[in-house]
């Protein structure tokens, strides 16, 4: 091999190696971004989990209220 060619193959490497450098990079940061919209999208859940079950408790709570016999006589009174 003559001079020049080793040239070009020393800097074709070299762009090279910088390249595939350079994507592993941005693979690396979209990972880690992939991994904090998973961590939020789970709390969010969570968090939706936690405000579902204290209505349904709630539902239940007025439901029991207005299905008690002692609320009917109440509510008869009260149209009196």
């Amino acid at each position: 091999m003559s001079g020049t060619t080793m040239i070009v193959l020393i800097v074709l490497i070299s762009v090279g190696s910088g390249v595939v450098y350079d994507m592993y990079k941005k693979h690396l940061e979209f990972k880690h971004k992939m991994q904090n919209n998973n961590s939020d999208a789970h709390k969010q859940l969570a968090e939706t989990d936690a405000q579902v079950l204290a209505l349904k408790e709630r539902v239940q709570t007025l439901e029991a209220i207005v299905t008690d016999s002692s609320f009917s006589v109440k509510d008869e009174i009260n149209k009196l």
